[in-house]
């Protein structure tokens, strides 16, 4: 079977940066184990100079006890496989460390989109409870009690930008999301913990029907405000993509 090979688009890019936007469906790295083009792969085919900046990360096969060594060539940070949107990459050491420390110090300004599931009451809100792994099942986290391991503080803020309803009836909300913290699955976690997660998520929504013609997790990254180097600050913006703006269109006659 052919490796489809997805290829994000370049937002900006100077000597120490390059910005991307990742469409859905592209994974940012392999995991040693699947037969699959990732990001890391498109950075090291487009940017061989990446390669060996940053850190890679590591594994033990249990089977094995071999060290899988993942490479993650200028590699800051990561989106879900079916998130789009913004990411940065560093492309030399100096600048990997300035922003990985801006990360770390959650001194990044990110800006989501998604669908959800429902009608979410209030307009604006902030949703602050802990996230850890879940006990049963480890591709999951939970926020709030019910985290079994790596639980750590988290926050969301979130407003509403429309109410409205699929083709079928069923209710949904429009919202713009903003993490203060950048823990992993953090809005999924966040949005199933007020029982309004975020459609087509197929980790966290359960046997809820997919609305409004997604085919994936509706789940944008759309803008990221950070300093590229010192005094430096940009806000990078990914577009909507095409099924994001459709479903725009299908939220419109709002109750």
């Amino acid at each position: 079977m052919d490796i489809i090979k997805l290829a994000p688009t370049v937002l900006y890019e100077n000597d120490d940066v390059l910005v991307i936007n990742k469409p859905a469906g592209l994974v940012v790295h392999g995991d040693g184990r699947g037969d699959y083009y990732s990001l890391a792969d498109w950075v090291t085919e487009h940017y061989p100079a990446l390669v060996g900046v940053g850190e890679h990360m590591e594994w033990t096969d249990q089977k094995t006890n071999e060290v899988v060594k993942i490479p993650r060539p200028g590699i800051v940070h990561r989106l879900d496989k079916e998130t789009s949107g913004v990411m940065i990459l560093a492309k030399n050491d100096r600048s990997f460390g300035y922003l990985k420390k801006q990360f770390l110090e959650h001194k990044i300004q990110k800006t989501y989109r998604a669908f959800l599931y429902g009608h979410v009451t209030k307009d604006m809100g902030t949703i602050d409870a802990p996230i850890g792994r879940n006990s049963g099942d480890i591709r999951k986290w939970v926020a709030g009690r019910g985290g079994h391991t790596a639980i750590r503080e988290a926050n969301t803020q979130y407003r509403v930008i429309n109410r409205g309803k699929d083709s079928t009836g069923e209710k949904v909300t429009y919202v713009e999301a903003y993490p203060m913290t950048g823990r992993t699955h953090q809005l999924r976690a966040h949005f199933v913990y007020i029982n309004h997660p975020i459609v087509a998520d197929y980790l966290y929504a359960g046997q809820k029907p997919k609305l409004l013609g997604f085919d994936r997790v509706a789940l944008h990254s759309m803008k990221l405000k950070i300093s590229i180097s010192p005094g430096n600050v940009h806000v990078f913006e990914a577009p909507l993509p095409a099924d994001f703006i459709s479903a725009e269109n299908l939220t419109q006659l709002a109750d």
